[in-house]
């Protein structure tokens, strides 16, 4: 008897450390994907020691509504194209994934005018 409350009390930590492993490597609000603008990527970038330290190993907040945005210029003639998705000025992203964005964000191109959307799923 003694022996198999031994073995239960082993899987039950190894269990729970498992739980622990795992909760850490997901996070149920980050976001998957980022819609993002040349000046908000900057703005993000330059944000990013601050939002770093803020990890408390759980999900990141980042607000992007103060940035300075552009201006959008109305086109003469309205384009039969869809227009493009607002950026994302808010969202919740896990250490990995801020580092991976900031990366990202940081090569040449990543990142075209007006918008660019960003995939994070392999950031995970």
């Amino acid at each position: 008897m003694m022996r198999l409350a031994g073995v239960a009390a082993g899987v039950m930590v190894g269990a729970v450390s498992l739980g622990t492993a795992l909760a850490g490597e997901t996070c149920g609000l980050c976001a998957s994907e980022v819609v993002i603008s040349p000046p908000l990527a900057a703005c993000l970038l330059s944000q990013y020691e601050v939002l770093a330290t803020g990890d408390d190993g759980g999900a990141i907040a980042v607000d992007l509504s103060e940035c300075e945005q552009e201006r959008g210029i109305i086109e003469a003639l309205p384009s039969l194209t869809a227009a493009p998705p607002e950026p994302d000025l808010q969202f919740f992203l896990s250490r990995r994934q801020l580092d991976c964005l900031k990366t990202r964000l940081e090569t040449p191109g990543a990142v075209e005018p007006p918008v660019s959307t960003i995939d994070l799923r392999a950031c995970r």
